[in-house]
């Protein structure tokens, strides 16, 4: 039973942290594929395709902790650094490739660039809560609304990079629907902002009290 649980922790925890390569293989192709000459539909399939396994993990692992049972502290730390690692790999990246496309879109662009430096910033606020917090006990678990984020972003960065660089043939999102699910991601993003802020108040008026 002891090497079964074991097995089972080792699957989820590959799950957590599998995330990392995927997304850097996600941008090695990306790079690759935006590279004159290298517009391969296979090089974009294997390139998408790592992108969506890449945010499938962040699904899996918390799913199957859960019915495990085998969530660890290690675990529930591990899954937001992955993510920043998702986001600080895929954003910046979407933002330049649609400036340096044939036919750019500027606004898209800038807009994309927002999105990045809000949603890192948002993240290492986020950590510095929790840094704050842990010196009071307080739990690091994502709130529902981080979970929530998450599950909306994840999807939106996906749509995103289908819509920026799949070849012409397959397309068939349209631009509307791309920016509204850019906007609900970016609302959400800023609730988060303020729910874990709230959550974390207390801690954060003990810590700025002057030690006697």
């Amino acid at each position: 039973m002891c090497v079964n649980r074991s097995g089972k922790l080792a699957f989820v925890t590959t799950l957590t942290f599998v995330r990392f390569p995927l997304v850097l293989l996600f941008f090695a192709g990306a790079i690759i594929y935006s590279t004159p000459g290298m517009r391969k539909s296979w090089l974009f399939v294997l390139t998408f395709a790592s992108l969506i396994s890449s945010a499938l993990t962040d699904l899996f692992d918390g799913y199957y902790a859960r019915k495990f049972n085998v969530t660890t502290t290690l675990g529930a730390h591990a899954d937001p650094l992955m993510d920043k690692f998702f986001y600080l790999a895929s954003l910046p990246l979407l933002a330049f490739l649609t400036a340096i496309k044939p036919d750019p879109n500027m606004v898209h662009a800038r807009l994309l660039l927002v999105i990045t430096l809000l949603f890192l910033a948002r993240d290492q606020w986020v950590t510095f809560l929790r840094s704050i917090g842990a010196i009071y006990s307080v739990s690091g678990k994502a709130s529902w609304a981080g979970k929530l984020r998450t599950a909306i972003n994840f999807p939106m960065i996906c749509v995103v990079y289908y819509f920026v660089e799949a070849p012409l043939s397959w397309q068939f999102l349209p631009a509307w629907f791309v920016y509204a699910f850019e906007m609900v991601a970016l609302l959400i993003t800023l609730l988060t902002l303020y729910t874990y802020t709230r959550s974390y108040w207390p801690s954060l008026r003990k810590s700025a009290r002057i030690e006697s």
